[in-house]
């Protein structure tokens, strides 16, 4: 049975069986989001801004400020939505968001090698962003979450980039630093989006604005 295109893309079995992996995840995100948050389901409200979290999320990553040449880029705050969640109710829920995130991350724009790098890039990547969700009570707390966030996903980013992507390292760039190429590659379309993102967030009128949102989604 074929899984893979001859030009790297997935087959119909591929997409059956990354879907089937989905769910999956899904379930044992739905473990940990009973288990960090301790709650057995979600409420309608919840089930309602997780959603447009999402929603919102996927949209704003079609908006790319700038595109990187091997993958990544610079969007329209889109990882900033499923920080917001993971702020709003926590790191379980947050992990779960991004967990469902990061399959239609991967199903708009499909990188296959291996499953790990597919856990590596998309599934785990995203998920990290809802670590967030444990620096909420803290003060300010979004923004120490943001970056914990941020730091998350380029963690696992570039271990796929030292397992798999290395060969695509410029050959001008400067071979000192060669060790350190996915961490410089990842970080710097990551870093620039969250230096925008925290500059956005840290605006007296928008920090108001999300604390108003925030009351709503969790009152």
């Amino acid at each position: 049975m074929q899984f893979i295109t001859p030009d790297g893309g997935l087959t119909t079995a591929g997409y059956a069986v990354f879907i089937a992996a989905g769910v999956v995840a899904l379930i044992a995100a739905s473990f940990l989001a009973g288990k960090f948050t301790q709650r057995k389901k979600f409420t309608p409200k919840q089930l309602a801004f997780c959603g447009l979290g999402i929603a919102l999320a996927f949209v704003t990553s079609y908006v790319q400020l700038i595109k990187m040449p091997f993958g990544g880029s610079v969007t329209l705050f889109s990882m900033l939505f499923i920080v917001l969640i993971a702020n709003w109710y926590g790191a379980g829920t947050g992990i779960l968001v991004g967990l469902v995130y990061g399959i239609l991350q991967f199903l708009q724009e499909p990188y296959f090698l291996t499953f790990f790098q597919v856990c590596c890039d998309y599934l785990l990547a995203f998920a990290a962003l809802g670590i967030a969700g444990f620096f909420a009570k803290q003060k300010n707390g979004l923004t120490i979450g943001y970056i914990a966030g941020v730091i998350g996903r380029g963690i696992f980013a570039s271990i796929a980039g030292y397992v798999f992507w290395m060969s695509y390292m410029p050959e001008n760039f400067p071979k000192s630093l060669a060790p350190v190429y996915p961490i410089v590659y990842n970080f710097m379309y990551l870093g620039l989006e969250a230096i925008l993102t925290i500059i956005i967030i840290n605006i007296p009128a928008m920090k108001k604005a999300l604390a108003q949102v925030h009351q709503m989604a969790v009152s």
